[in-house]
């Protein structure tokens, strides 16, 4: 792995488009990829800056693009950017290098470019992929400890975890963009004190602040992807929120693990920040507690270590039905950094694949659950209210151990390191609305 610092990056670097100049999430070092529609016209793959998008297919039939930022730009056109990311780093750093001049304020092609800009508000977002699989993976050690502890309170935290990454395959159908309705679900729960489970509306409605992996080039099917080359197949990162029904989870759990608990929905920011605009926020992986084992060969890579963790900081707010209504401000939650992760993305990318399992372009992962060690940076309800039994007071005079209908939930996500400009990821966000009848 290489990190390719470039002009890009400079933080000297400002934009015609004036609204990405000191913009919170979009500023022109970032860049993000996307598919989004305007005016009811068809989706189409691009990148926002500042206030706008700009759709790729607009820059190739001006006749702004050659070689293979060209490439890139044709392949990512379409409704989705599956076959931009099977292209690779190289072609999507050329793409990167030649919109970063386009928007760049001393750019002598703002005329060419400026009349194909369109206004982000006026903007649908889709996915940014056909999503084929989804892997959600444990990787927040603090987030599976404290689970543990309520579900097992006498060994919360399994041997097997520090030895190897755990994951479940999750729901590819029920992702969706930030935004989309988050419908409260239905199934079995079974009191404590009950002699049979019940069917009906989960009670224990949570969040998950979660990072999501998204796959850049894929691997053959019986060929492994080695940690060092791990990097490579990372395309990029966004927010994601693996919502849970927690009372299903208790029930349904054991013996084969997550399913009915979680595969209702999960939301993700739709914006993809490229491995290339995250390159000057590469940090050391923490160093692994003395007594900690070692991870095996296939697990282990120096490179890996030194910066294959993201100084970002990750945050959630809870806005209430009521809150909003009175126009108070949301409520924080949590807040934290992403360095919390006890195995890094490469580690879990290369875990995946290391039984020959195919990983293709477009393909999720979710990190699992990132917590920080104190309760300021839980990133579940299930551990901030612990399981329930230590409500929250929120500003409108309203408690919330779990999350009622017409709560709001947004993550919000921020790169920053000292000489760079900060970079973030958008929304994602969503609404509860009640369980069907």
């Amino acid at each position: 792995m290489t990190l390719l610092i470039d002009e890009t990056h400079d933080p000297k670097r400002t934009s015609w488009v004036e609204s990405a100049n000191g913009h919170a999430d979009f500023p022109i070092q970032n860049l993000p990829l996307g598919v989004f529609s305007t005016g009811g016209g068809a989706a189409r793959g691009g990148i926002t800056i500042g206030d706008s998008v700009l759709a790729f297919a607009d820059l190739v039939d001006a006749g702004l693009l050659s070689g293979e930022a060209e490439t890139a730009a044709r392949a990512g056109a379409g409704a989705t950017l599956n076959p931009l990311l099977a292209l690779g780093a190289a072609p999507r750093r050329a793409l990167r290098r030649r919109l970063s001049a386009l928007l760049a304020s001393d750019s002598a092609e703002r005329a060419a470019v400026e009349p194909l800009l369109r206004n982000a508000a006026d903007a649908t977002m889709h996915l940014p992929t056909a999503i084929g699989d989804y892997t959600d993976f444990y990787v927040g050690i603090h987030h599976a400890t404290n689970v543990g502890k309520v579900f097992r309170p006498d060994n919360p935290l399994l041997p097997n975890y520090k030895h190897v990454p755990i994951g479940y395959h999750g729901r590819a159908s029920s992702i969706r963009p930030s935004g989309a309705e988050v419908r409260r679900p239905n199934g079995q729960t079974k009191a404590p004190d009950a002699d049979a489970p019940v069917f009906g509306p989960s009670k224990r409605l949570d969040y998950e602040l979660e990072m999501g992996v998204w796959i850049s080039e894929g691997n053959a099917l019986g060929q492994p992807i080695p940690i060092g080359a791990a990097a490579d197949h990372i395309a990029g990162l966004s927010l994601l929120n693996d919502w849970s029904a927690r009372d299903l989870q208790a029930w349904e759990y054991q013996p084969l693990g997550p399913f009915l608990a979680k595969n209702f929905l999960t939301t993700v920011s739709p914006w993809i920040v490229t491995a290339e605009a995250l390159a000057p926020f590469r940090v050391a992986q923490p160093v692994r507690p003395e007594g900690d084992p070692r991870p095996l060969p296939y697990l282990w890579d120096e490179a890996d270590q030194a910066e294959g963790a993201f100084a970002i900081t990750l945050e959630v707010a809870l806005s209430t039905a009521a809150m909003r209504e009175r126009g108070l401000a949301p409520h924080r939650l949590s807040r934290g950094p992403a360095t919390n992760m006890y195995w890094t993305a490469a580690q879990i990318v290369t875990h995946h694949a290391s039984n020959g399992c195919n990983l293709n372009p477009g393909d999720l992962l979710g990190t699992g659950t990132i917590s920080a060690p104190s309760d300021d940076g839980f990133g579940s309800l299930l551990e901030i209210t612990r399981g329930g039994k230590a409500p929250i007071s929120l500003e409108s005079g309203e408690t919330r151990t779990f999350l009622q209908d017409g709560d709001e939930i947004a993550l919000s996500g921020r790169a920053s390191r000292e000489g760079y400009v900060s970079i973030g990821f958008g929304e994602c966000r969503g609404i509860i609305t009640p369980a069907l009848a």
